[in-house]
């Protein structure tokens, strides 16, 4: 199971990538559109926040700190810097994932995020479906920006 997520987070965080570099880092990056509160830089930051606190520091112990509200409200990394942290991103996903047993997957995630308790195998698959949603929503995002 663990290869399988190795292998959607990787995928996607690619497509991430992709995404930013397609992106101008003044025009497109950071602009926020009427009606949308989130700018893809933003959501970038926010996706790479989230993944290395839930997964990185959680359950991997790797020591990261989150400041959720700078993910949002601040511009801490250039879009070359984004890039870079995509791939720090997916290569600490690889090893905390790739080290995951199938107890340590059945076991209860130690926190409750959403309000309610559940296993570890069922937040990462939350925390999955939530690297997609986002992603989906940048790639709209950019491409009506740029059109």
């Amino acid at each position: 199971m663990t290869h399988e997520f190795e292998r959607c987070f990787t995928k996607d965080l690619e497509s991430l990538a992709k995404e930013i570099e397609l992106c101008d880092e003044e025009t497109v990056l950071w602009r926020v559109v009427p009606g949308i509160t989130n700018s893809i830089g933003n959501l970038t930051q926010h996706l790479i926040g989230n993944l290395n606190h839930f997964i990185g520091a959680t359950i991997g112990e790797t020591g990261y700190v989150r400041n959720r509200e700078a993910e949002f409200s601040e511009r801490y990394f250039t879009k070359a810097e984004l890039i870079t942290e995509l791939g720090k991103t997916s290569e600490m996903l690889q090893k905390v994932l790739g080290s995951l047993t199938n107890e340590q997957l059945e076991r209860t995630y130690p926190h409750e995020p959403f309000g309610y308790s559940m296993s570890t195998n069922h937040m990462i698959t939350k925390l999955a479906s939530h690297l997609g949603y986002h992603l989906g929503q940048i790639n709209y995002l950019r491409r009506i920006i740029q059109n």
